[in-house]
């Protein structure tokens, strides 16, 4: 099968052959519709703290078909639509039973996404809703991402919330905070360019970067955020989140940042807030992610700015380490160069 095979840091992702998988017990082969290209993947191909080996197929945002079951597997079957749950557990002990592998002791990130076929556990499977188009399932992943942090941050109906950031986890949490009921949203970034998508996923307001004092966010909003989303992930924007969170408000960090950081104890402090990290999703959100794409696929959708082929694949995957017009680049392996 061809796959986007990554080989060492700051180098390029290569397309080439590899073996086909194939399933062990409780093991299920899935060919790959799309696979999303995550923020995160470009941390890992880049800073050696993620541990990336020789040879490892990322790609962890996807949906496809069962294409071959391996022994003992009997949840899903051949032909089956699926979203494949990354965070990897043994799938035996009480936070996996429970739904929440990220806390499993064996737990890990499964990639596979950037090839024709991936390999899961049975486990790891969730059956996308029969009137969910394939290729949509995979925003299920970054959908969930978003879910579980505004989860976190247990918004009251009516709260006021500020997201710093306009890429695709902090759309997706203006998609979440307005269906849990947030009565004023708004968005910042480093640029307007995604001001109008950003109003798509239910952002009230899009404040300029020009200024984005908290006196322009308290004006928009009618008051201090009551929630604050940071997500970009750089150094710096912990202390806007103190400086623009209310007294005893919510921040709540979904970026990836890998640098270090400084923010002054004394104005959190003062103000009694609270900082919450978000990382990853339990099952049950990442079920509903699926369940609310099925309703309204179109909305979050419209964050998919481009569907590249494998070939144009790693080209692509180097332009989004620069600021593009790209929100959310998904892959089709299943077709050659056009």
């Amino acid at each position: 099968m061809r796959a986007a095979v990554f080989h060492k840091l700051g180098s390029p992702l290569v397309v080439e052959s590899i073996p086909d998988p194939t399933p062990g017990a409780n093991e299920v082969v899935v060919e790959v519709c799309r696979c999303g290209i995550c923020g995160s993947d470009l941390h890992i191909t880049e800073d050696p703290i993620f541990g990336a080996k020789d040879g490892m197929v990322l790609g962890h945002e996807y949906s496809g078909r069962v294409a071959a079951l391996g022994k003992g597997v009997d949840t899903v079957k051949v032909g089956d639509h699926v979203a494949v749950f990354p965070v990897h557990g043994c799938g035996k002990c009480a936070t996996c039973l429970a739904g929440v592998p990220a806390w499993c002791t064996q737990m890990r990130i499964d990639g596979g996404g950037y090839g024709e076929y991936s390999l899961a556990e049975q486990h790891q499977l969730i059956k996308l809703p029969k009137t969910l188009a394939l290729e949509d399932g995979a925003l299920v992943e970054p959908m969930a991402v978003s879910l579980h942090g505004v989860a976190l941050a247990k918004p009251e109906p009516g709260a006021r919330v500020l997201i710093i950031g306009a890429g695709p986890i902090g759309l997706a949490a203006a998609y979440w905070s307005k269906f849990m009921g947030a009565s004023k949203i708004a968005v910042t970034a480093g640029s307007m360019r995604r001001a109008e998508l950003a109003y798509k996923m239910g952002a009230t307001h899009f404040i300029d970067p020009a200024n984005a004092s908290p006196e322009a966010v308290n004006a928009a909003l009618g008051g201090p955020p009551d929630i604050v989303y940071e997500a970009v992930g750089k150094a710096g924007l912990i202390q806007k989140c103190v400086e623009y969170c209310k007294p005893r408000g919510t921040i709540i960090v979904l970026g990836l940042c890998t640098a270090p950081d400084t923010f002054m104890p004394f104005q959190f402090v003062s103000k009694e807030q609270r900082i919450q990290a978000s990382a990853f999703y339990e099952v049950r959100e990442f079920q509903l992610a699926a369940d609310v794409l099925e309703k309204d696929p179109e909305t979050p959708g419209a964050m998919v700015t481009d569907i590249v082929s494998l070939e144009d694949m790693p080209p692509m995957f180097e332009a989004l380490r620069q600021r593009s017009t790209q929100c959310k680049v998904m892959v089709d392996p299943r077709h050659l160069r056009a």
